[in-house]
């Protein structure tokens, strides 16, 4: 073999060595997060208790604690970055976030677009109405009527569970729960479909508007954090400081502190 013909082989080998380094490293969300000292996470911060907009503007919630408890972890700034809900898969897909954590339920179609950590919780579906009625339904199929207007979150699993167990009721889709439980009380929908904790907590945030929810959720869902499939050593490291958190109680005491105390409410505008 001709020296040129060595010189071409070589040549083409360190060129197809620095395009499989060019991509691996690309969409590289540790790699990242090490670089610039930042972890990005991604919450709609309209989701109560989860993600919230306390009265001076900044964000409180599980989510929020959680994450922050994350970034420390990994010794690197934390960056919240909102959007609506509906978004957030497609801002993970494009790295524009490192993570999503926004009471995000683990399903398997979820789980073809990305990868989730977890679940850190367990929730499942409930009604916010003024209609004492549908609140003592047992069962979703009991609100499967024509006649009635449901709410639920955008691109949410609440919208896909109407769709599915109640396809002759009216669905409204919203951009915020903000947005839904005024509606509700304004009775311009008969109920918002949502995770328990929100329906819980809207009762507790409006004693006065007549709001209430069943007493059992309708489902069990598992909430996750979800990260991108493409970076196993990034789910890893989120992973490992998820079950220390678990383990050692940290966890146990963030659920208390946004499930167990509602002292907080105040702080909400």
């Amino acid at each position: 073999m001709s020296n040129f013909i060595q010189r071409l082989m070589l040549g083409g080998l360190l060129v197809l060595a620095a395009t499989l380094s060019v991509n691996a490293s690309a969409g590289d969300t540790l790699q990242r997060v090490i670089d610039f000292k930042v972890l990005k996470v991604g919450m709609s911060g309209n989701q109560p208790p989860m993600s919230m907009t306390n009265r001076e503007g900044g964000l409180m919630g599980f989510d929020v604690d959680l994450a922050k408890a994350l970034a420390d972890a990994m010794k690197v700034k934390l960056e919240i970055v909102p959007m609506p809900f509906g978004k957030l898969l497609s801002a993970l897909e494009d790295n524009k976030v490192d993570m999503v954590m926004s009471g995000l339920a683990i399903t398997p179609e979820r789980t073809e677009m990305v990868s989730f950590v977890g679940p850190y919780m367990m929730s499942g579906k409930s009604i916010l109405t003024k209609n004492s009625t549908l609140a003592k339904i047992e069962a979703s199929k009991d609100f499967n009527r024509k006649e009635l207007k449901l709410l639920a979150l955008s691109n949410s699993t609440s919208a896909s569970f109407v769709k599915t167990v109640a396809p002759d009721a009216q669905l409204i889709e919203i951009a915020s729960y903000d947005e839904g439980v005024a509606m509700v009380i304004d009775g311009k929908a008969d109920a918002l479909v949502a995770d328990m904790p929100v329906c819980v907590l809207s009762v507790l945030r409006y004693p006065e508007a007549g709001l209430t929810t069943l007493e059992r959720p309708l489902t069990v869902e598992p909430v996750g954090i979800a990260v991108s499939k493409d970076d196993p050593q990034f789910f890893n490291l989120v992973d490992n400081y998820l079950r220390a958190y678990e383990k050692t109680g940290i966890l146990g005491k963030i659920r208390a502190k946004w499930f167990e105390d509602s002292s907080w409410v105040v702080a909400l505008p």
